[in-house]
């Protein structure tokens, strides 16, 4: 498995994240959006983003962990975070993104929504490429 990391020249190079990822490898791992939830299905850190945040990355880990992938496999991430607001909530986003990622810069969308499900304020979704090696 590969995955290599560009950020062209003529594009604006971005700090949490990269522009374009190539991945190579023999399976595709599709993670569904993780809410900010325990393993019994309770809400952790209602009203609290950091706190959430750092619940839904710790899922996404677990969830790809179960596929046999790791952080460093995934390619691709959506940020899903109720009400954005870019200054306040980018950073508390980040702190918990690299709890899960470290240096790894898989490429990301980031969605203001709405709403989510009942109390969640960020969900996340992954896609990741491995070998079957």
């Amino acid at each position: 498995m590969a995955l290599e990391c560009i950020n062209p020249k003529d594009l604006p190079t971005p700090q949490t994240y990269t522009q374009v990822v190539v991945a190579t490898g023999a399976r595709l791992i599709f993670v569904a959006g993780q809410e900010p939830e325990d393993i019994h299905g309770k809400l952790v850190g209602q009203g609290d983003l950091a706190t959430q945040a750092r619940q839904v990355f710790a899922n996404l880990g677990r969830a790809l962990a179960a596929a046999g992938a790791a952080p460093k496999h995934v390619a691709k991430i959506t940020i899903y975070v109720v009400d954005y607001k870019r200054d306040e909530h980018l950073p508390i986003i980040e702190a918990a993104r690299v709890t899960l990622f470290g240096d790894h810069k898989p490429v990301d969308t980031l969605v203001g929504v709405a709403a989510l499900s009942p109390d969640y304020l960020i969900e996340v979704d992954a896609m990741a490429v491995v070998d079957d090696t």
